[in-house]
């Protein structure tokens, strides 16, 4: 399938058209918005089956319902696994909405920049000594900012665990799609995860997770740990 040079032109060309339409902000999970592609979603799933994390840090709550979706995620499979949700600004409302779901008690949300170094350390105190943990960045999607997150928590994640750095679709999009951002087609996730790769044998791309995918906010953003 990945194979077929006209099923990824109609992919490219429905990615950027539905982008368009602000299609991941359709969804919800358990009530609260998830602004992500459905497809990402399942992805995910696949992998917290597979590395059953002790641990997800996301950087990036916005709404809520991706912590909330991970934490009943990790609720599904047993045990005592934890979501720690990172953002600069969680909003009253959505912290309300977050704290009122069935799985608040697995979500502990840390208030600050997500490169801060005092939020850093925070997290790492949180996530300490866990056996396997995945790491998914969706905050700020300028280079700098993901390239200093991939530095800051791919020391969470062990072999057979994930780092999932989300919007690396955006070098992909024309302008127009992305609007008056402070990132762009040049400045960007992706752009962060080639110069984050490029200094370390620890993570390679998982190509098999967006070949099946095709549709994905992700590509070249599923970064597996193989090394320690």
């Amino acid at each position: 399938m990945a194979g077929d040079a006209r099923l990824r032109a109609l992919t490219a060309e429905w990615f950027a058209r539905s982008s368009g339409h602000e299609y991941p902000y359709h969804f919800t999970w358990l009530g609260l918005p998830v602004i992500q592609f459905p497809q990402d979603l399942v992805a995910m799933q696949e992998i917290v089956w597979r590395v059953r994390p002790d641990v997800i840090v996301e950087t990036g709550v916005a709404r809520g319902g991706s912590v909330v979706f991970y934490a009943s995620l990790l609720g599904m499979i047993g045990g005592a696994g934890r979501v720690i949700g990172v953002d600069v600004d969680v909003r009253a409302h959505n912290r309300a909405a977050i704290e009122a779901s069935p799985v608040a008690d697995r979500i502990t949300l840390v208030d600050g920049s997500s490169v801060d170094p005092v939020t850093v350390r925070r997290v790492h105190e949180l996530a300490g000594g866990a056996r396997a943990c995945v790491v998914a960045l969706d905050s700020n999607h300028t280079h700098d900012h993901v390239l200093a997150e991939l530095q800051a928590y791919s020391p969470l994640v062990k072999i057979g665990g994930y780092l999932v750095v989300f919007d690396t679709s955006l070098e992909r999009l024309p302008a127009g799609v992305i609007g008056d951002r402070a990132w762009s087609q040049r400045d960007n996730p992706a752009t962060a995860v080639r110069a984050f790769l490029a200094t370390t044998p620890r993570f390679v791309v998982d190509q098999e997770i967006e070949r099946k995918l095709l549709i994905t906010e992700c590509p070249g953003g599923y970064l597996k740990c193989i090394a320690d």
